[in-house]
């Protein structure tokens, strides 16, 4: 089920009048809709998924349980280990079985019986995101960070939250739970700032990236079409695609909590104003970026030891990420990438002396065109597609049709008129709510001008939207 979709807006209302109805007379029966509701939420892509999710989310339960009880330091490391076995076994099978065995073969040179290399595997969706969030789970017990809830019921509600279930924001246990266990109080101020953040979030999703996707998919899938200026400008253009479909998401996410009495982190912060690399991935898709922090690069050593280290560290943590985006070499290389930026940044920094306000210039200058470009292998779809693009970048100058994207038998298209009047405006909001969060940017606004703002998207959204097509997030697919 699609949050951009009218079946979507239909069972939001249901839940939310059930789970209000029964919560003025058990918890435990507004968590019951909660799950209920999570789960068709989720089984209505395929209920078969729904498998994977209970016996992870049994799995850990138990664990959990045991963990907390075990004194004995072996006995607790062999039960985050079958954690980890069943968990990252299941991911690892649906989501890089394929991979690996193709690039065995490819480097071995051993043909490996088809019936092994071509299982057509579906990948479930959001499986990397809810196998990250109950792994945490389990390994902050085993730290002895948070206790274990004794409520099966909870649990399996902090798993499957249908928010955040298929593509975030990774919540932490310690921060989720504890809200799932107290009687739920419904709040006005409360759910009206999630009415709010959704609206922004589908303005993200439906005017901006939707429409910019018509253009990047254009010149992606034909780069000898439109030369090195069309294929760049594309590349520029599908940062702030990505961008806007993946903070939309999360900002719908955010939001539809907030409408069952439930806060969920924050997952973007206006990441593209970020003046180094290291500021960016503070920005950016934070619920993953604290994850690997957490649970790769500090267990790795993180800054500890000396630079030979740490630079170990970090380039493992974010080639690991990388892979955790998909099974590809392209993400491999686009993970590498960044942790390749963040060392070299760190020795300059540390060796060059300028300016504080320059530095912040050309960090930001840096950082922004090097964070774009470097999404040409993010969004490629195999190595040679990103030879293709490069040797498009590096030698076919022509200037291609590209304008036809824009207009059409001498009028501007949806997405051409987007691009130029809408997606302005869009920028200088970002400019404008760098330290803010959505709510803290209206409130400067009076009441009258916010109510007004809100019926601007609202009638932005119904012209300048793609409704019919109700594109996929791209999230989903990892």
């Amino acid at each position: 089920m699609l949050f951009n979709t009218s079946i979507f807006f239909i069972f939001l209302l249901i839940t939310f009048v059930f789970y209000w109805f029964s919560a003025k007379y058990n918890n435990k029966l507004s968590k019951s809709v909660l799950l209920t509701a999570s789960y068709i939420f989720y089984g209505w892509w395929d209920w078969r998924f729904l498998i994977l999710i209970v016996i992870s989310s049994l799995t850990d339960f138990v664990i959990g349980k045991y963990l907390f009880r075990s004194p004995k330091k072996s006995t607790r490391k062999l039960l985050l280990a079958a954690s980890l076995l069943v968990n990252i076994g299941i991911l690892f099978f649906f989501k890089y079985f394929n991979f690996f065995i193709d690039s065995f073969q490819a480097v071995s040179g051993i043909d490996i019986n088809k019936s092994w290399s071509t299982l057509n595997i579906i990948l479930p969706v959001g499986i990397s995101f809810y196998t990250f969030q109950t792994l945490s789970y389990t390994i902050d017990i085993y730290r002895n960070r948070i206790t274990p809830t004794r409520s099966l019921l909870t649990f399996f509600t902090f798993v499957a939250f249908f928010p955040q279930l298929v593509a975030g924001p990774i919540e932490r246990a310690g921060r989720l739970i504890p809200q799932f266990e107290k009687r739920p109080t419904f709040e006005y101020t409360q759910a009206t700032s999630g009415l709010k953040l959704m609206l922004w979030g589908f303005f993200k999703k439906m005017v901006i990236a939707d429409q910019l996707a018509k253009i990047v998919n254009a010149v992606y899938a034909q780069p000898d079409q439109f030369g090195s200026l069309g294929i760049v400008f594309a590349t520029l253009l599908f940062g702030y695609q990505i961008y806007c479909d993946f903070s939309g998401y999360s900002d719908i996410a955010i939001g539809t909590a907030r409408l069952f009495g439930i806060e969920l982190m924050t997952n973007f912060k206006t990441p593209y104003l970020a003046t180094s690399f290291r500021e960016f991935w503070h920005r950016w898709h934070i619920s993953l970026s604290t994850w690997f922090r957490d649970y790769v690069y500090i267990p790795l050593g993180g800054n500890r030891g000396n630079s030979v280290f740490w630079m170990r560290n970090i380039f493992i943590t974010f080639v690991v990420s990388g892979l955790w985006h998909g099974a590809n070499i392209t993400f491999l290389i686009w993970g590498a990438l960044h942790g390749l930026f963040l060392i070299i940044e760190h020795f300059i920094s540390k060796g060059i002396k300028i300016n504080r306000k320059l530095k912040s210039r050309l960090g930001w200058i840096i950082t922004f065109l090097l964070v774009n470009m470097s999404w040409i292998f993010f969004r490629a779809e195999s190595w040679q597609h990103i030879k293709k693009l490069a040797i498009g970048i590096a030698f076919n100058h022509k200037s291609g049709n590209f304008t036809s994207f824009l207009i059409k038998e001498g009028h501007f298209s949806d997405a051409g008129r987007m691009l130029l009047l809408i997606f302005p405006v869009f920028i200088l909001i970002e400019f404008l709510m760098k330290e803010k969060s959505f709510d803290e940017f209206l409130s400067g606004f009076s009441r009258p001008l916010q109510w007004g703002i809100f019926y601007l998207i609202i009638v932005v959204i119904l012209f300048f939207g793609v409704l019919n097509a109700a594109p996929q997030f791209i999230y989903f697919q990892f």
